[in-house]
């Protein structure tokens, strides 16, 4: 890369970014002070003027207690944009929420984001310039199972292999990387927020109740399991009545919300048995001393890595703090920015390349 003097010292002065663009949470890394900003994707607006009222959790605080005139929106769907203008107001906001930390005027900084591994060159292209018309001086991609590797501290760059499974809200995304490249990878849309309306659909298919996606994303986190637990739970869950129409609480129990869940936990362990049978033996063999990482907030329900365990062969482990894998990836970026900008992503080929 050709030596931009400006660009050099503006880099000087600038907080580098890294971001999480989650379809449940947006998490913001800065350069040399970790991850300060880890708040859900929603963005209040007003339906007339289409003017943002709140971000963050506090926009979450209102969704399903507003007003005819404001709505609740996530403008991130399945791990891409899917309101452009919306984003783009998010983004301003935690950018600028960094930037007010700063007592002294910063320049506008670098940005590093999050991306699914199969989103289309259309998809890239709406966050890269989102994240532009949101402040940053320089916008870059990184797919997301690359991210939470190097945020995991997998050895990415070693010969041997290894495997990540970041598990999110709107996407799970395998990847197996050797030598600091991917050797295979899926992005499959099945996540957290599936999992979240199994729990709806179960609990309105058999008691005739309706809850909220908050309510039932509380479930799944309390209770909610991939595995038999070493003792069952139970929770209350709070609702409207189909039939009725009265306010209703009723009590479920963790095995009934494991078979809720169970369609989706399958679609997750068949699509990381597609990735292994296309991998050559050397690597499943390299798999077998270093196992499967799980990241991201999925990798958080309970017995899901003995679940995993148990049909795939191999050693699974949860990182250390699955939630924030991607971010700190980003960061390990951001932190010697010529040395790993290979790992970011091209907008013109759609590749991991180095840059020069």
């Amino acid at each position: 890369m050709a030596f931009n003097p400006i660009n050099w010292l503006l880099g000087l002065f600038s907080l580098d970014i890294g971001i999480d663009l989650g379809t449940a949470n947006t998490l913001v890394f800065v350069k040399n002070k970790g991850i300060v900003i880890n708040e859900p994707s929603w963005v209040t607006i007003d339906k007339r003027t289409r003017e943002p009222l709140a971000v963050g959790q506090k926009a979450k605080e209102m969704m399903g207690r507003t007003a005819g005139n404001i709505i609740a929106v996530r403008p991130v769907r399945d791990g891409v944009i899917s309101e452009f203008n919306v984003t783009q107001e998010m983004l301003t906001y935690f950018i600028g929420q960094v930037h007010e930390q700063s007592v002294v005027p910063l320049p506008r900084p670098r940005v590093v984001i999050g991306i699914p591994a199969g989103v289309t060159e259309v998809e890239k292209r709406a966050v890269y310039d989102a994240a532009m018309s949101a402040g940053a001086r320089e916008a870059h991609l990184i797919e997301e199972p690359v991210a939470a590797a190097l945020g995991a501290g997998l050895p990415v760059g070693d010969v041997k292999g290894s495997m990540v499974v970041d598990i999110g809200g709107g996407t799970t995304e395998v990847a197996v990387m050797s030598m600091g490249g991917v050797v295979v990878s899926r992005s499959l849309r099945v996540a957290g927020d599936e999992m979240d309306q199994d729990v709806v659909q179960y609990i309105r298919n058999k008691y005739n109740l309706l809850i909220g996606e908050g309510v039932a994303e509380q479930i799944k986190m309390k209770i909610g399991s991939a595995y038999p637990l070493p003792q069952e739970k139970t929770i209350e869950a709070r609702g409207r009545n189909l039939v009725t129409g009265l306010p209703e609480s009723i009590e479920v129990s963790s095995i009934e919300i494991r078979d809720a869940l169970s369609g989706s936990v399958q679609v997750i362990v068949d699509t990381i048995r597609d990735a292994l049978d296309e991998i050559p033996p050397e690597v499943i063999a390299d798999l077998m001393d270093t196992g499967i990482c799980l990241a991201g907030g999925g990798a958080l329900l309970q017995g899901l890595a003995d679940r995993l365990a148990d049909e795939l062969n191999l050693r699974v482990w949860q990182a250390e703090d699955p939630l924030t894998c991607v971010a700190r990836g980003t960061g390990v970026v951001l932190s010697d920015f010529d040395m790993m900008q290979h790992y970011l992503v091209s907008l013109e080929r759609g590749s991991t390349q180095h840059r020069s």
